[in-house]
């Protein structure tokens, strides 16, 4: 009788006892793992969906959004040839309304480092690491050039917030803000002065 406990009773303690892990990065099984809940399915910002609208997972802010304490804004391009028009009209229209003070340079070279330097480069060349590694498939523009120097303040803004016309650089409108965008363009203004 005694026999019949103890070894069912031995049997469960040792299963218990290979239950437990000193692992903290393993949960050990997961009950019906195939599922999205157990582990998560991710997808890279800049990679292509098949699922998402326009086979991008990074999706543009729905039409006519405007987060709470921001100002609208007009110049929306529909397709690549309108993109040229819009920065252009932009150029015209928008004024760097923060004016280039330490602060400003300091805070846009901050955010550049965050937003910018992985495709353009700590020295702004176009040289960042992801173009470097051969992650990127074009070189990245050089923000120091006499195209990008003579180009007005209203069309960086654009091509921050909107991307490339040619579509290699992706918009960062949703992801920095208009102030610090106008603070990055300050930055690139001071580099080349």
């Amino acid at each position: 009788m005694k026999t019949k406990i103890l070894l069912p009773s031995l049997l469960f303690f040792v299963f218990l006892l290979s239950s437990c892990t000193m692992d903290r990065n393993n949960p050990g099984y997961a009950y019906m793992p195939d599922l999205d809940m157990y582990y998560t399915k991710f997808a890279k910002a800049y990679a292509a969906n098949d699922i998402l609208p326009n086979n991008m997972v990074n999706q543009p802010a729905p039409a006519g959004v405007v987060a709470r304490g921001m100002e609208y804004y007009p110049f929306h391009p529909e397709n690549v040839a309108e993109k040229v028009v819009q920065k252009d009209k932009a150029g015209e229209v928008l004024i760097n309304p923060i004016p280039a003070t330490d602060e400003s340079i300091a805070e846009g070279k901050r955010q550049y480092k965050i937003f910018c330097a992985d495709c353009h480069g700590v020295d702004l060349k176009g040289n960042g690491y992801l173009y470097a590694q051969k992650l990127f498939p074009a070189k990245p523009q050089d923000l120091t050039s006499d195209y990008i120097q003579n180009m007005k303040d209203g069309s960086l803004f654009y091509s921050i917030t909107e991307g490339s016309a040619s579509g290699l650089m992706g918009p960062h409108g949703t992801q920095i803000t208009p102030e610090n965008r106008w603070n990055i363009i300050n930055y690139l203004r001071s580099v080349v002065k």
